[in-house]
């Protein structure tokens, strides 16, 4: 199963709760108060972005933090890249090539690589301002949503999925 992790959730919700007032300037308690989360962890995620330059610190009575850059410019992956110990991918070899035993005589590394790189250009294309503002969910003009009933029996038909940019 692909999931974002809680570091990658958490940091995300950092920044599009500044985004919200990007004039402001936020201290570590305060968005670990107001977002229900622990402190440190806060502390600690705003650190990494920090190094990635999503977000700036300011110290003194008035300190605090600010986004590094308008929402608009920071995307999900860039998150994703400073919140994450590994690089990205979807699989070892996706991620870390050179890295699986078997990868020199694999028949599905290229469609690993495939779908590592559509998924990447679609994290790279949700910015924080775009996690603010909720949308609707799009699907594919030939694809439709399984409803849940269906989605675990044999009977269901797959999806075929079909990405163009």
């Amino acid at each position: 199963m692909l999931r974002i992790s809680k570091i990658i959730d958490y940091g995300t919700l950092l920044l599009t709760h500044m985004a919200g007032c990007p004039d402001r300037v936020f201290s570590a308690a305060d968005l670990a108060a107001t977002l229900g989360l622990g402190q440190p962890t806060v502390s600690k995620i705003l650190k990494l972005l920090g190094q990635r330059d999503l977000v700036k610190s300011s110290r003194g009575a008035r300190g605090g933090y600010t986004l590094g850059r308008p929402a608009d410019q920071i995307s999900v992956a860039q998150i994703i890249d400073a919140l994450e110990e590994q690089p990205f991918g979807l699989t070892e070899c996706t991620a870390t090539p050179g890295a699986c035993s078997v990868e020199a005589g694999c028949h599905i590394r290229t469609n690993w690589q495939r779908i590592n790189a559509i998924v990447r250009r679609t994290l790279e294309d949700v910015s924080v301002a775009d996690m603010v503002r909720p949308t609707p969910i799009e699907f594919p003009l030939n694809a439709q949503p399984v409803p849940e009933s269906k989605a675990r029996t044999k009977a269901a038909r797959p999806t075929t999925w079909s990405i163009h940019k």
